[in-house]
């Protein structure tokens, strides 16, 4: 779990979504680590870089996704993973359009494989995480079994 907020970072603004995905993962069964509240930008790629070092399987983050130009999330991800998994994202803002929020398409999220990690991408908001996780939850085990080498 990676936050990706300068302001929470800093410790001026109190991260709200981090905890709700950690919720929502471990509600689902996974494990969860952190969440590890960075800084925007180069601080996001350095600590996806630490997590799949460390072999999790997933990784998911929040924030950074929009078009602020501290918005850096997916460029960190992107130079960190092998290959992306685009119907993750496109699914996410998919969702948040057809559940009356139609910001979602300005998230610039990706979601993509790191080895044997997978790595997706969500909103900073605690809404859009929860959103987001709506959907990963009926294919996240199978998502994350694939990606360390199991069967379809």
């Amino acid at each position: 779990m990676v936050t990706a907020s300068t302001r929470a970072a800093a410790g001026t603004y109190e991260d709200r979504s981090g905890p709700v995905a950690a919720q929502a993962l471990a509600g689902l069964g996974f494990e969860v680590d952190g969440p590890v509240v960075v800084a925007d930008g180069a601080p996001v790629e350095a600590a996806l870089r630490a997590a799949v070092a460390e072999g999790f399987d997933l990784v998911v983050t929040t924030g950074g996704t929009g078009l602020t130009p501290a918005d850096r999330t997916p460029e960190a991800t992107r130079a960190v993973v092998d290959r992306e998994v685009p119907g993750i994202a496109e699914a996410v803002r998919a969702h948040g359009v057809a559940h009356g929020v139609p910001t979602a398409v300005l998230s610039r999220g990706t979601a993509g494989v790191a080895g044997r990690t997978l790595v997706v991408n969500l909103p900073g908001s605690p809404g859009g995480v929860r959103d987001g996780l709506a959907v990963l939850g009926p294919v996240l085990e199978h998502a994350v079994a694939q990606v360390g080498g199991g069967d379809h």
